[in-house]
């Protein structure tokens, strides 16, 4: 299926590991040009996409928490795009938290500046310029926003909002832009939370896939980006305000 992706300014937060940089390297397989923002640098990474998509590549280091540097790199990509941006994709996050169901201030801020704020950010700075292109405004939540599955509550608190923000800016931003979030499950990669514990206690991440998610394995990043260019892509044109999980069934909403 050609989704028409080439040449097109695509912004990508937090994408050097994981769902990120699968996202990353599946735009970039589409010809499209690939902006990463990223907090922590990773040379090896980098250098292996600027040779393997030459010209198409492009890092960008900033904390997307802290708007001063935030709002500094995205003049950098705007100008390296023409002033042009397409896709802006926010995929930072993070549920490493605490077990308390109030967790102190310091730790629900610093969770919520990483799962919410860091999206606020991201709106707030490239909205503009995605009305001007008819662009694609897409989230990364997660399945704990949809209902209670045990994660920590500050996580699921800003993953939930995230959610509820991603609705109403799809209406707010019609139709200039479409806005749409996706909910993964348990996402698999080596070197994410997921790869941590399965080599701490590879039986208790085993049992928790065979009694909570019925196809009873781990979801892929891959399975998370292809999604993600279809949805940023002209063939989801009527495509906005959704929320789609991916979780290999084991939320029970609807």
């Amino acid at each position: 299926m050609n989704l028409g992706l080439e040449n097109k300014n695509v912004v990508i937060t937090g994408g050097t590991r994981g769902i990120g940089l699968s996202i990353a390297k599946g735009f970039l397989a589409e010809e499209a040009n690939v902006f990463i923002i990223s907090r922590n640098k990773d040379r090896l990474k980098e250098e292996r996409l600027e040779v393997d998509f030459p010209g198409k590549c492009f890092f960008y280091q900033a904390d997307v928490t802290d708007e001063v540097s935030f709002s500094r790199v995205s003049s950098q990509i705007l100008k390296a795009g023409h002033g042009r941006i397409d896709i802006v994709v926010a995929n930072v996050g993070s549920g490493k938290s605490v077990s308390d169901p109030l967790s102190d201030t310091t730790s629900w801020n610093r969770i919520w500046d990483t799962n919410f704020n860091s999206a606020l950010n991201t709106a707030r700075i490239f909205h503009p310029f995605l009305s001007e292109s008819k662009g694609s405004l897409l989230f990364i939540s997660s399945i704990a926003g949809v209902e209670f599955i045990g994660a920590p509550t500050d996580y699921s608190t800003a993953k939930s909002a995230l959610i509820a923000f991603s609705k109403t800016l799809s209406h707010r931003l019609a139709p200039s832009i479409r806005v749409n979030v996706i909910a993964p499950g348990n996402i698999f990669s080596e070197d994410g939370t997921w790869g941590e514990k399965m080599r701490e206690n590879p039986d208790k991440v085993n049992e928790m896939l065979r009694t909570k998610v019925p196809l009873q394995r781990f979801g892929l990043p891959e399975e998370i980006s292809d999604l993600v260019l279809y949805l940023s892509s002209a063939r989801a044109s009527f495509i906005t305000g959704a929320c789609f999980v991916i979780d290999g069934g084991q939320t029970t909403q609807f």
